[in-house]
């Protein structure tokens, strides 16, 4: 598909022209610098070539416009003319730095450039004209790398290889004891790498520069990375990014110079208070690719108490200008402050609701704003366990480091992202442990468990990235020494004075930042506080009931704790798995006529009724929807010849009429084939004992609890027309007729209702309808029949889908609303048109999903219903729903 992006004539702005409303065409950087620059603040000038620029750039097939270009030369040539300075002049030069901004954070997915304009003639007269050489050189020699990694996609390995060895040769650790003239050496190294690989001269034209970075930047949009960012956080594809193009301050110009990145509150825990790091002498991408470590930014106040005042003043303003918590870059070139970015931070999940709480009580958020503050995600990460205080107290401690994000990970050690991927899919879980981490690691750190690096602080791109998508990392370890075999691959570390290999078991306590040997057991997460505070807000706006999907006592207590207000899915296929029943249906399944059938049900029966009472008991009164059967049969049946043969045995059959059976029942395509309501119109007894068993466990928990509101909801899965359903109904009508007739002690309405899983059943809902009280759209289902796609194996093509731009995300996620949702609206509709108080729900696996719940909304849907964990968030969704999840508006 082609991007679609604003028609617009001017796609090149100066700071000056825009603010933070104009986020969708300059991306969140350049609206930030944009604000703040109409804020008064210190913002070095520049330009931002829109994100419909680089719509149009891939549009026109990986070309910049000549419309584009006239625009970018406009406005540099404006930028020249205010400085003073022009590029690539020796006298005077101007040098930029290109950064990516898209219109939500996407933070270390796309590219930067820095120090653009320099080449041998322009840096040897900087060194000269500044007296400062080394720093010179310095700047060259990090873009040479940036500009052959970004724009050429070089191996940037070599470069970083090239450091180490001139380190080593040099006798020092850091980057910052290597003189002018080592740096002068190292840029030669890496001008004749990148004519070595490239086979043409490294430009010393800085327009050539310019443009070729820009198209670089725009590229970086659909790098491998970024695409699964994506994914991950359900972008469009066709947003595209901005280009800001910014003079460049040095903060690796002098000793009273810096950079920095910090947050107005604590991003870990949200508590109120300046937080983050910075480094001396140092450009931006030292502080947070963990190469040097770096200082917390309190020490600024003894280094230069007149910058610290000026920052904290700014971050005080920009807080409450933006009515949340900011993630700011900032550069300290001699001594004079600059800010060059802000924008809301990332934050644990535990921190988002602390800073939400906070700010309502300080009197810059309303309830409903802090409500539709919080990432829906946030909530499921923040349920995830702790570890057992008694286990973590036994456990062997490797060593330390920083508590970057939250939370408890154990798992096998890996060193490499590709490994954590390869090894999580083959059923384990793994730790992924790394010197530094790099945007490239990504897909690595979400399969993971935990990330273990080496170097790195609290705002480097190991923390960044993990507190964004919930994992829990420990960074800055130091003492990491790896061990390598003969081709350069890592195959275990040295923590202290303890030797791990890859696959041994370590656990990460992203709460104190410790590292131990082993597993270590978890227990349950404790929520309370402001989690509470807010959620009990959310849950006073929201319209939606929401209910969980559950089929032991176990889930529905969980699910009640987490505040669900029903049971909207039982499977009851899942409570025959248990080795006290899989022998009792198996001997339903293969009995060879009526008596045996019914001898192997009554056995079944007082188990069922066991677990439906069980079930009621946990929801405390609150509403129970039991689904029939649904799966085919032959999941239930024997696949071994032992198994045959035990199975022969206890039911007097001989093996080859269980082989007979066995036969008989194996479907070329089972999930369409002899399932759900079919089973009840071949076998109605099984209909039958299931209606007895919900029924009667309703009367005796009602019996035992008069005071709770019992009312049994029994669902039938699959049907495709109406003839099903009455046939169905009929037979649990008569049984549950007769039962009630004999419980005159207790008044009870059972209702019957059907779920909606056929594109058939959904165009035909007000027939259906009649005999329906209530309809449950299975959307795991009607995607699969609405799509023709198995949701077991779509995972093996749908990165093709995306990769074409065919789909943009997985329609098992997150509800498709042309088709799937059409179909919903549709049966909906026809449904309410015959009965008007027609009760309607999703209990997919999108009834979690805010994007779904969002739609469930507005068709008006009475509940939505998930697994466990999830409702906490589908809570906060369905409020956010209601509220229009609109952001806080700017002061």
């Amino acid at each position: 598909m082609r991007f679609s992006g604003n028609e617009v004539n001017q796609y090149v702005y100066k700071f000056s022209e825009g603010d933070a409303s104009m986020r969708d065409l300059l991306g969140g950087k350049g609206a930030g610098v944009a604000e703040m620059t109409k804020l008064g603040m210190p913002v070095p000038e520049g330009f931002t070539i829109t994100t419909s620029a680089c719509v149009r750039y891939f549009d026109d097939g990986g070309k910049i416009d000549e419309d584009i270009k006239s625009q970018i030369f406009d406005a540099l040539s404006e930028l020249q003319e205010s400085l003073g300075k022009r590029l690539g002049d020796p006298e005077n030069p101007l040098l930029v730095s290109v950064r990516s901004g898209a219109r939500v954070s996407m933070p270390g997915m796309m590219d930067t450039i820095l120090n653009l304009g320099l080449n041998r003639d322009v840096v040897e007269a900087l060194g000269a004209r500044t007296g400062n050489p080394r720093w010179a050189w310095d700047s060259y020699r990090r873009f040479v790398q940036m500009y052959s990694d970004v724009v050429m996609g070089l191996d940037k390995s070599r470069f970083e290889r090239a450091i180490d060895d001139l380190k080593r040769e040099r006798g020092v650790e850091s980057d910052t004891d290597l003189t002018a003239e080592d740096l002068e050496g190292l840029t030669d190294l890496f001008l004749d790498e990148y004519k070595r690989q490239v086979g043409r001269s490294f430009p010393a034209d800085p327009v050539e520069q310019l443009m070729e970075a820009v198209k670089a930047v725009f590229r970086s949009w659909n790098n491998p990375r970024a695409i699964y960012f994506r994914r991950m956080n359900s972008i469009p594809d066709d947003w595209g990014t901005a280009v800001t193009v910014q003079r460049m301050v040095f903060g690796n110009m002098s000793a009273d110079s810096g950079t920095g990145v910090a947050f107005s509150r604590n991003p870990s825990t949200g508590v109120k208070g300046l937080f983050g790091e910075y480094l001396m002498n140092a450009q931006g991408e030292d502080v947070v690719s963990g190469v040097r470590t770096p200082q917390p930014i309190s020490h600024l106040k003894d280094q230069n108490p007149e910058v610290f005042d000026q920052f904290t003043h700014i971050v005080d303003k920009l807080e409450l200008h933006y009515r949340d918590m900011q993630d700011m870059e900032f550069t300290i070139e001699e001594g004079k402050l600059y800010m060059l970015q802000t924008r809301n931070g990332k934050r644990t999940p535990q921190a988002a609701f602390r800073i939400a709480s906070d700010l309502v009580d300080e009197g810059i958020l309303t309830q409903e704003d802090a409500v539709c503050s919080i990432d829906p995600k946030y909530v499921t990460a923040l349920l995830h366990p702790q570890f057992d205080a008694d286990a973590l107290a036994q456990g062997t401690l490797l060593g330390a480091g920083l508590p970057t994000s939250p939370g408890a990970a154990s798992g096998r050690v890996v060193f490499t992202a590709e490994d954590a991927v390869e090894w999580t899919k083959r059923g384990e879980q793994v730790i992924l442990v790394r010197l530094d981490t790099t945007p490239e690691d990504i897909v690595g750190m979400n399969y993971a468990q935990g990330v273990l690096t080496a170097r790195g602080g609290m705002t480097s791109h190991a923390a960044v990235v993990a507190r964004g998508i919930g994992r829990c990392c420990v960074s800055g370890v130091s003492g990491i020494e790896f061990s390598e075999d003969a081709e350069g691959n890592v195959v275990g570390c040295a923590i202290g004075e303890n030797v791990v290999h890859e696959g041994d078991w370590i656990s990460l306590d992203g709460n104190t930042g410790k590292v131990y040997a082993g597993r270590i057991a978890t227990v349950p997460a404790s929520i309370s506080g402001a989690f509470g505070r807010v959620m009990g807000w959310a849950d006073r706006f929201r319209r939606l009931e929401v209910r969980a999907n559950a089929d032991t006592p176990r889930d529905a207590e969980q699910a009640r704790e987490f505040g669900a207000e029903g049971i909207g899915l039982v499977r009851t296929e899942h409570m025959f798995f248990q080795e006290d029943r899989i022998t009792a249906i198996r001997e339903m399944i293969v009995a060879a006529n009526e008596q045996e059938r019914r001898r192997a049900l009554d056995k079944l029966l007082p188990m069922q009724r066991a677990d439906f009472e069980a079930l009621y008991e946990a929801m405390e009164g609150r509403s129970v929807t039991v689904r029939l059967i649904d799966p085919p049969l032959h999941e239930f049946i024997p696949k071994t010849p032992e198994a045959v043969a035990e199975l022969a045995a206890q039911t007097g059959h001989d093996t080859a009429y269980i082989e007979n059976v066995v036969d008989e029942l194996r479907e070329v395509n089972p999930m369409m084939g002899h399932r759900g309501c079919r089973l009840a119109i071949t076998y109605p007894q099984i209909a039958r004992m299931q209606a007895q068993a919900v029924v009667e466990a309703a009367i005796n928990v009602k019996r035992r609890h008069p005071l709770w509101s019992v009312s049994p909801e029994i669902m039938v899965p699959l049907v495709v027309n109406r003839c099903e359903l009455d046939y169905i109904k009929q037979q649990i009508d008569q049984t549950v007729g007769e039962i009630l007739a004999h419980a005159s002690d207790v008044t009870m309405v059972c209702q019957i209702g059907t779920m909606i899983e056929t594109p058939r059943a959904a165009i035909r809902a007000d027939e259906i309808a009649a005999d329906a009280e209530f309809f449950s759209f299975g959307t795991n289902d009607l995607t699969q029949m609405t799509f023709g796609f198995s949701r077991d194996d779509a995972a093996s093509f749908l990165d093709d889908y995306y990769d074409k731009h065919i789909l943009d995300a997985d329609p098992f996620m997150h509800l498709d609303r042309k088709g799937v949702g059409f179909l919903i609206s549709r049966a909906a509709e026809l449904g309410r048109r015959t009965r008007p108080n027609l009760r309607l729900s999703v209990c997919g696996e999108h009834g979690g999903d805010p994007e779904s719940i969002a739609f469930c909304e507005e068709l008006g849907l009475d509940y939505v219903s998930c697994s466990p964990y999830r409702v906490p968030g589908a809570r906060l969704a369905a409020a956010q729903a209601v509220l229009g999840r609109r952001a806080p508006v700017r002061r």
